[in-house]
């Protein structure tokens, strides 16, 4: 192995000691998700929510999930999901000085953020990707996240020029108040993708009441 490499190795290892476990970015995310908080909802119709038959089980679809090799570190891009012409860019979000994570500008409705404190979208583990539902213009981002089927395809271009594509295998809506974070964010042992933004119920005095998080697993890595 050359120098290099063991330069390679050595930045990597440090890169995971500065991750957050996922206990902590379960709890991070259950609390900072709250400021994503949920646009404005006054708009005449609000943003799909997923259907009972969507809730992830488990289950492996056709089995394409199998013998796929994870990926190594590198930034995400963007975020492509084609059966929701969803088409964004990703910026990196992490925890700001009050310790809640961050999100992407409302102002500007299509950005998507990736939690740096998760691995990247494709290594082995659980990686995060968070937008808003709406902003006080209108729809922004993962408005149609909770129109999504199990079998849709999520697509996360990334700047060492490959592309993640993560099949959907769950799409769910959970109360931020019973938020089931070790459900959520705990790895399975595979590269796996959350996608989260808020839904459920709104109201003017408190937001949204609930997180739809989508949940898929690494198909292809091209």
């Amino acid at each position: 192995m050359s120098a290099s490499d063991f330069a390679e190795l050595a930045e990597e290892e440090e890169r995971r000691k500065k991750r957050a476990p996922w206990g902590v970015i379960a709890l991070v995310l259950l609390t900072g998700l709250a400021l994503i908080r949920n646009g404005s909802g006054e708009f005449d119709v609000g943003p799909p929510q997923p259907a009972s038959v969507a809730a992830a089980d488990g289950r492996v679809p056709g089995g394409t999930f199998a013998n796929v090799q994870p990926l190594p570190y590198a930034l995400p891009d963007r975020v492509r999901i084609p059966s929701i012409r969803v088409d964004a860019p990703v910026l990196p979000v992490g925890l700001d000085s009050d310790g809640w994570v961050g999100a992407p500008p409302p102002e500007d409705p299509n950005l998507a953020g990736w939690f740096t404190g998760a691995v990247s979208p494709g290594e082995k583990g659980t990686a995060v990707v968070v937008g808003h539902v709406d902003n006080k213009q209108g729809p922004a981002v993962f408005y149609a996240l909770g129109a999504l089927k199990k079998g849709n395809r999520v697509e996360v271009a990334r700047k060492d020029g490959k592309t993640a594509v993560f099949e959907v295998y769950g799409i769910e809506v959970f109360e931020k108040k019973n938020f089931p974070g070790d459900r959520v964010y705990a790895s399975k042992g595979t590269p796996e993708l959350r996608i989260i933004t808020c839904g459920g119920g709104f109201s003017k005095q408190h937001g949204y009441d609930g997180n739809v998080v989508v949940f898929a697993r690494l198909v292809e890595g091209r």
